[in-house]
């Protein structure tokens, strides 16, 4: 319990900064609906000028984008960018965190288990992640209902800001998995952001391109937003695909963990 609570206090300022970025942004971005509403016509002529890959690469949907459901899933995929970043980076430095300030073997000398304490770190990172993402659904939530002029579907509303959690959870995962096959990583920001916008540019390039293989790649494209309006539920092969990722990785991390050598010095 100490070292979870520990870790909640190390992360706190880290966690407050992602959330008030995150929730600030849907917030502004949200408030700027009405505007874009009543110019939505003239919005949507200029999209159908343009190519059709281009605008699928770019994460809009010309049909749904005039309304508040369209309008908010093309936000949310810049907000996913944002919590991917915070989760994979949480990831990888909670458990590095010792061995980048050379103090792992103060760690491991106490009277608990390896287990034990990869455990009450990886606690301490989704209640961190829970956190984050009650604050940013509420706030979400409250804006949509402030600017929305007809009404909308708020279970889609819903189920595409929950898939927020569910891509913060894959890349908690990847994070702790990074951790561990690289155990001699001095900073995490580059792995982080290297790794995220990998993902994120094949984001791109399978929508462009319309292979749609290439989703199974990517996690930002397990969720789809489109087919979340369209049939008020997540895919299943995709959900199932998440949960994999993240069982792998949590194993892996797990058995690394447990059996890596100590390096203090």
């Amino acid at each position: 319990m100490n070292m979870y609570l520990y870790e909640l206090k190390a992360y706190r300022n880290a966690t407050m900064i992602w959330t008030a970025s995150m929730t600030g942004l849907v917030l502004l971005m949200m408030a700027m609906y009405p505007s874009f509403a009543g110019d939505a016509e003239a919005f949507m002529d200029v999209l159908a000028s343009m190519p059709e890959s281009v605008v699928q690469a770019i994460g809009i949907q010309i049909d749904s984008i005039a309304s508040l459901l369209g309008y908010y899933s093309y936000i949310f995929l810049y907000v996913s960018l944002c919590g991917a970043i915070q989760a994979m980076h949480l990831g990888s430095s909670i458990l590095s965190k010792e061995t980048r300030e050379k103090t792992a073997d103060f760690l491991l000398a106490k009277p608990v288990t390896r287990g034990a304490i990869l455990i009450s770190k990886a606690l301490a990172a989704l209640t961190l992640l829970l956190a984050t993402n009650i604050v940013y659904f509420g706030a979400a939530s409250l804006i949509a209902s402030s600017v929305a002029l007809e009404p909308y579907d708020y279970g889609a509303f819903a189920l595409i800001s929950f898939s927020l959690l569910l891509l913060q959870l894959i890349f908690l995962a990847i994070g702790i998995a990074a951790a561990m096959l690289l155990p001699r990583m001095k900073t995490v920001l580059p792995v982080t952001l290297g790794t995220v916008f990998a993902f994120f540019v094949l984001t791109f390039i399978g929508s462009s391109s319309g292979n749609g293989k290439l989703r199974y790649v990517t996690p930002f494209h397990y969720f789809d937003r489109a087919y979340i309006i369209q049939h008020g539920s997540y895919e299943t092969g995709f959900v199932a695909a998440s949960l994999v990722i993240i069982a792998v990785c949590l194993l892996f991390g797990y058995l690394r963990y447990r059996s890596r050598d100590v390096h203090a010095v």
